[in-house]
């Protein structure tokens, strides 16, 4: 019975993806996997306003920790990037350079560290997700942690989905104050990362690590390269 039980979650987990344009799994959203697709588009964290009071908060490994989403379109952009803003409204920090996801479903990047200093605060991940009908948001308020965490399972792609180092200029601006985005639909993709400097070396360190989920030798070989240019 456990392996219909898995197939069944799987199939409802596709399906709430399918009513959203893409889901933020881990850390978990502050929507759960009922998300307003309507409200999606909605900066900083679509239909949710997050309230560091109130809302339950996991843990996010400032060392090293991974982000997960399933997404119901065959391509899209992201931007990991987070805050200790209450409001979310401000000083947004890029975590990761921003990466592309071809193919449906999900998607894991399983080294995202955050400032050291932030160790025993509690704060905002937001994930900006630039897909072909504009961009949309999701967030996860979180408890930052010492340490890293090893993934392992939790952490992979679809046999489906590679991932790439991209750029995109709808998604570029929400960093510092930027909350919102002029732009709407996927840039074109190129080799290079507009990460920040911390960014980019997180990158590298996710892509030296042997269980970076990326679905193919010769994609991981694109991404080790490009992580090595971004150095």
């Amino acid at each position: 019975m456990a392996p219909l039980r898995s197939l069944v979650s799987a199939a409802l987990l596709f399906l709430s993806a399918a009513n959203a344009h893409f889901l933020l799994l881990n850390p978990p959203s502050l929507e759960g996997t009922d998300v307003d697709e309507d409200k999606e588009p909605n900066a900083p964290c679509g239909a949710d306003t997050p309230d560091l009071s109130k809302d339950n908060a996991t843990d996010f490994h400032v060392g090293g920790d991974f982000i997960s989403v399933q997404l119901a379109h065959p391509q899209a952009n992201y931007m990991f990037r987070a805050t200790l803003d209450s409001t979310a409204s401000g000083n947004w920090t890029q975590l990761f350079p921003i990466v592309k996801q071809s193919g449906l479903g999900a998607f894991c990047e399983p080294v995202v560290t955050a400032p050291e200093s932030w160790v025993g605060k509690k704060g905002i991940i937001g994930v900006a997700c630039d897909a072909p009908d504009g961009v949309l948001y999701q967030c996860a308020v979180v408890n930052f942690v010492s340490g890293s965490n090893t993934a392992g399972s939790a952490c992979k792609n679809a046999s489906s989905v590679t991932g790439s180092f991209t750029t995109d200029a709808s998604l570029s601006p929400l960093v510092g104050n930027g909350t919102t985005s002029s732009g709407s639909g996927s840039s074109t993709a190129s080799s290079t990362s507009s990460a920040s400097p911390s960014a980019s070396k997180n990158a590298g360190s996710a892509l030296a690590r042997s269980e970076f989920p990326i679905g193919s030798v010769l994609v991981a070989t694109v991404m080790v390269l490009a992580g090595t240019a971004l150095l």
